[in-house]
């Protein structure tokens, strides 16, 4: 699957996936939303307790081990970590509170996009100019240093916890909290969830797709690659929601969504600009973790921990549009992310000793 076929291939596959979902039983323009499924699971496992949103997904354990398996099929799998782990812990809880604002991930972005939500496009106007900012930074010499190979069991974790998610999920105890109203009840059968999540972790993991990188790539080297396949998601997932009947063309009455459009753009913004930082959008970041990236595993974790502070401090937005906490929440939010890239630029000047 290599070359601009092949992104064409898996961007279109996973478009078509993603609405097969909502047809199955997930939220409306919600096939497939990481930021939204993180929150989902945060919520099960009792980091936070708003009722409408408690659910291990099994789209989340499916790319995981969907990346694991190819990974190791290909002898790609190597245990690496170590580059700046608690900066990527807030930077990931950062890159949650923006998706939370907005609504969505990336990935649900243009997913929003295909169904004809045209809130979705402040979102896009914040995402790319957010990922503009953090280019310069990176053209500054922005970078949390290197990692470095770690004992191959450290690779190994987190694809075992997802197992475990799993157990969890299929046994369901009564310590794990399931939505009995509210998107976190929407769900595909399991089995349906689980072999759509394997399938795109696979596709995602052999063309590196990701939404942050085909902006950025763009940016930086003119390289088109990711982009197209970050096209091909909204143009086969559009296809696919007039076949099925779900294309709704407007702003209002778009399915857990809010008509925003400033904090739409500045929730976006945030989930760019950190992405960058953090060198992947949060799909990527699980697809990494499931390569034996364990840095990418810490900001997961951070983006868990953000949905957890999300709802339990008031800070995620509702239909009816972004909080006074959330709002405040992105401006510090803003403020840390200039204090990271900017110390973290090797050719911007410091008045401090390094």
């Amino acid at each position: 699957m290599d070359g601009k076929k092949g992104i064409v291939f898996a961007g279109g596959l996973i478009g078509i996936i993603a609405v097969l979902l909502v047809f199955f039983g997930n939220p409306p323009n919600m096939g497939f939303c990481i930021a939204c499924f993180l929150r989902d699971t945060a919520g099960a496992v009792g980091l936070h307790r708003a009722e409408a949103v408690q659910y291990i997904r099994p789209e989340i354990i499916g790319l995981v081990l969907g990346a694991f398996f190819i990974s190791h099929k290909n002898k790609e799998f190597e245990s690496r970590g170590g580059s700046a782990p608690f900066t990527r812990f807030m930077l990931g809880m950062v890159v949650m509170i923006g998706a939370l604002i907005f609504l969505g991930c990336p990935l649900r972005m243009v997913l929003r996009l295909g169904g004809g939500d045209l809130n979705a496009i402040f979102g896009m106007i914040g995402f790319v100019l957010g990922i503009f900012v953090g280019v310069q930074f990176l053209n500054r010499g922005f970078n949390l240093k290197r990692n470095y190979k770690m004992h191959g069991i450290e690779g190994y974790i987190f694809p075992a916890v997802n197992v475990g998610l799993l157990v969890l999920l299929l046994t369901a105890p009564a310590f794990v909290f399931f939505s009995e109203k509210g998107p976190g009840s929407l769900t595909a059968p399991v089995i349906i969830s689980l072999i759509a999540g394997l399938i795109v972790g696979a596709l995602a993991q052999k063309t590196r797709l990701c939404m942050v990188g085909g902006t950025r790539d763009m940016i930086l080297f003119k390289d088109n690659y990711l982009l197209i396949g970050f096209v091909s998601i909204i143009v086969f997932s559009f296809i696919t929601n007039l076949i099925f009947g779900y294309f709704n063309l407007g702003f209002n009455n778009q399915p857990i969504a809010h008509t925003d459009g400033l904090w739409n753009f500045l929730g976006m913004a945030l989930v760019g600009w950190g992405s960058v930082l953090l060198g992947g959008c949060p799909l990527r970041q699980l697809i990494l973790s499931g390569e034996g990236n364990t840095d990418s595993v810490v900001s997961i974790m951070g983006m868990l921990v953000g949905a957890g502070i999300s709802h339990n401090f008031g800070l995620a937005s509702s239909t009816a549009g972004a909080t006074s906490n959330g709002k405040i929440a992105v401006i510090i939010c803003f403020i840390f992310l200039g204090i990271i890239s900017y110390f973290n630029s090797d050719n911007l000047p410091k008045t401090t000793t390094e």
